[in-house]
């Protein structure tokens, strides 16, 4: 992985000399310029895949506005990713030692930084794999690292192995929390940032998938882009744009409610989750995850393969993909928010407790009838305020970095930063109304009257 001479200007050309760039237009960022080396990654069958993967997952089943693909979230990364570099090498250039390598760098983790995703947005990792890998640990990061050292050498890709390495690196860098010794440490926190979550991966999904939606969106990305300064290392932000700084966490938390989660979207995943490890036997689903060239050939098509596939042994999840089909969904019953005063030690509510607080008399339950989305919304860093971990500075004539607890900015410090919902799903329509009744039973037993109930059974199926 060593780039010739010949090939040389691929990596070190002027980022602005848009002659030696292909163009595609956005309907977020307008006109996106493609620089010669990206290409070459873009014009494969492995980044090309993204076009087979949507963004939100099922969301469209409940908002049909939601079919945009990663691969153009992955363009929209890259293209803020080199704007975000592009600013701060403007005004700091010189001071910070920025050449072209690292905007270079910066836009290629932040184009392939989704490279190694699975199906179905977060489902595939966190919903369908635990079930199956009896509690091994797998990552899209750690695909993403992998797909990309394939890709290099399936298509021989002239790039030098130092670029290759800090291009993974800066992709990982949202699971790197602690201060790192990496030179040009703020390079690491443009694409995904670990140390405060502010990134340009959650500037361009945030606008994309509330504009996908039709929802509002008031966070302005821009503001934060043209203002920023390196001071020491770290990415600081105008003390007067903290309310723009809360806008970013606060509106990812509110797609989190209305999209992410939405009762019927949780349901559609819950059964997907089921047809995914009825099916898993027979088409090998996860047996690909550990290579690369057998991972890039799995996509969103999975659901259209089991529900056309007409053998035997496919014949529960194929079942189960026409209920989806046919809207004939697991049916929500209720919900409950978790105290806050339990949610540090609080364990993920499990079919099984639920079964085990019906009472004699009703409808005898069974684990296979009762499904259970534990959903935890957050401002990005659990159950602390993510504003505690930015650096904010005066005005560019004050070499001084300030944190949310100075006495300019303290006003913005929420009591709670994290909630935990726990919804129960029946499996059958004709069991809506015991499942709700154990729900309710195992809330009162687990809580008492701490816990508030937001819903009531449902006395009739709901289609949408």
């Amino acid at each position: 992985m060593v780039a010739s001479s010949n090939d040389e200007h691929l990596t070190i050309y002027s980022s602005r000399d848009r002659r030696y760039m292909k163009h595609v237009h956005d309907n977020v960022h307008g006109n996106i310029y493609l620089d010669p080396l990206s290409l070459k990654f873009i014009d494969t069958e492995q980044f090309q895949r993204l076009r087979d993967l949507k963004q939100l997952g099922v969301s469209d089943l409940v908002y049909p506005g939601a079919v945009h693909s990663r691969f153009e979230h992955s363009l929209g990364v890259y293209w803020l990713a080199g704007e975000a570099v592009d600013t701060i090498k403007t005004y700091q250039g010189s001071e910070l030692g920025i050449d072209r390598s690292d905007i270079q760098t910066v836009k290629l983790a932040g184009l392939l930084h989704d490279v190694g995703h699975g199906p179905f947005s977060h489902l595939f990792e966190r919903g369908f794999l635990p079930r199956v890998l009896n509690g091994s640990k797998w990552s899209h990061e750690d695909m993403s690292m992998d797909m990309i050292d394939y890709i290099v050498d399936e298509h021989h890709i002239e790039i030098d192995s130092e670029t290759v390495k800090r291009v993974k690196e800066m992709i990982i860098a949202s699971h790197a929390s602690h201060k790192s010794t990496k030179e040009k440490q703020f390079l690491y926190d443009i694409v995904a940032n670990g140390r405060n979550g502010i990134d340009v991966d959650k500037f361009d999904y945030i606008v994309r998938d509330s504009r996908a939606c039709g929802l509002g969106c008031n966070f302005q990305f821009e503001r934060l882009m043209e203002t920023m300064r390196v001071m020491g290392d770290d990415i600081c932000y105008r003390a007067k744009d903290y309310l723009t700084v809360h806008k970013l966490f606060a509106t990812r938390a509110d797609l989190h409610r209305t999209v992410y989660t939405h009762a019927k979207v949780k349901a559609i995943e819950l059964m997907l989750v089921d047809a995914l490890l009825e099916a898993n036997g027979y088409l090998n689903i996860s047996s690909s995850i550990q290579h690369p060239a057998e991972f890039w050939k799995l996509d969103d098509s999975i659901m259209k393969t089991i529900l056309v596939d007409p053998r035997q042994e496919l014949k529960e999840a194929r079942d189960i993909m026409l209920r989806i089909r046919r809207r004939d969904l697991y049916q929500y019953c209720n919900e409950f928010s978790v105290p806050k005063d339990k949610l540090e030690h609080f364990k993920d509510i499990t079919p099984q407790d639920i079964v085990c607080s019906q009472k004699a008399g009703g409808a005898t339950l069974q684990e296979e009838d009762v499904a259970v989305s534990n959903v935890r919304i957050d401002l990005t860093r659990g159950r602390n305020n993510p504003l505690e971990s930015i650096q904010f500075f005066k005005d560019y004539d004050c070499n001084e970095k300030l944190t949310i607890r100075d006495g300019s900015i303290s006003n913005l410090l929420p009591a709670f930063n994290q909630d935990m919902i726990v919804r129960v799903y029946s499996k059958k329509p004709e069991l809506v109304e015991a499942v709700s009744e154990a729900f309710v039973n195992f809330q009162l037993k687990t809580f008492g009257m701490e816990a508030q109930v937001h819903a009531t059974p449902e006395k009739k199926k709901h289609r949408r």
